[in-house]
């Protein structure tokens, strides 16, 4: 490497980690993993310390982890709502992500990072289901720390190879950035073209709330069907009255227990009624044809103050325990 890059690596190379890092995990989508693979080589080769870009690393990943965090614990739902509606992966948003939580507690904080859609949800949710600071701080810090390590051993490995990249780069610096932002930009318009094609492929009538209170008050029997989380419904316990709680994951199981001679409304409380409109797809495709999604789901409910039944306190107390080891 080159005189002049090595200065500017040796000037500014943790500043570039920590600020690729942060704006990496507070949701921007520029990756930090290249950074951090590079900032390995470059500590290999005695450029920068290793143990510094670890730890630059960790301060700049859990500045940003705590931030969303403590969102999420004041916030709540309107936090996780927020992130889905901007979310590059509205597929895997925050239904799979209380999915996970349900399925392994506080471990999902373990091997979020590494999951595409997670990384960025899982702080804010596990500020809303009220996850204690410590427990929050020692499993999302041993994550990130895998996350750093990983790529930062990775980025040792490769050394030698790093530093014929760097000098590459300086000769070839301008085409290289361009290159660079051009990788960047496509990755974000190919994630962008995907939620765009999800959000088609959910394109469907669907009943307001104030027609499906009509049907309801005529004495029409509907058969309304909340396909929310345990999780999304320990931080929003009400639900419309005489809902079926049928979770979106694993709603295969119970599509042949469902009637085919009535209105099936399905209702969420994510934004674009995403995961309602998920399941009366897989309905449809198993030939129920009176099957529509409300739009605005739980909250336009809410807004229109159309009446509410809540949770006992013991269920949702269990809800919130199901995202707790």
């Amino acid at each position: 490497m080159t005189n002049h890059l090595a200065i500017i690596v040796g000037q500014y190379g943790l500043l570039i980690v920590f600020g690729n890092v942060f704006v990496d995990q507070i949701g921007v989508p520029v990756p930090a993993i290249p950074t951090l693979v590079v900032a390995g080589g470059l500590a290999a080769t005695g450029k920068l310390s290793a143990i510094a870009v670890f730890v630059v690393a960790m301060i700049g990943c859990l500045v940003a982890d705590i931030s969303w965090y403590v969102a999420g614990r004041y916030y709540g739902n309107r936090v996780m709502r927020t992130l889905c509606r901007i979310s590059l992966t509205p597929d895997s948003c925050v239904s799979q992500t209380q999915e996970r939580f349900e399925r392994w507690g506080l471990n999902a904080l373990l091997i979020a990072k590494f999951v595409p859609g997670i990384a960025l949800l899982a702080p804010p949710l596990a500020g809303a289901t009220r996850i204690g600071w410590l427990p929050f701080l020692l499993f999302n810090g041993a994550g990130a720390a895998l996350w750093v390590g990983v790529a930062v051993v990775g980025g040792m490995l490769l050394g030698s190879q790093i530093e014929g990249l760097l000098a590459y780069v300086e000769q070839y610096g301008t085409a290289a950035a361009l290159v660079a932002a051009a990788v960047v930009l496509a990755y974000i318009a190919f994630k962008w073209w995907e939620r765009h094609r999800f959000y088609a492929m959910l394109r469907m009538a669907r009943i307001s709330v104030d027609e499906l209170y009509r049907l309801m008050d005529q004495g029409e029997t509907p058969l309304v069907v909340d396909v929310r989380s345990q999780t999304a419904r320990s931080m929003e316990p009400r639900y419309i009255p005489g809902a079926v709680h049928l979770p979106m994951h694993g709603f295969e199981s119970h599509i042949q227990e469902l009637p085919r001679d009535r209105d099936i409304i399905l209702y969420c409380s994510c934004p674009n009624e995403a995961s309602a409109a998920s399941v009366a797809k897989m309905l449809i495709n198993n030939g129920f044809v009176r099957v529509r999604p409300l739009l605005g789901g739980l909250d336009a409910w809410l807004e229109a103050g159309h009446p509410v039944e809540s949770l006992a306190a013991p269920d949702a107390q269990s809800a919130k325990d199901s995202a707790s080891p």
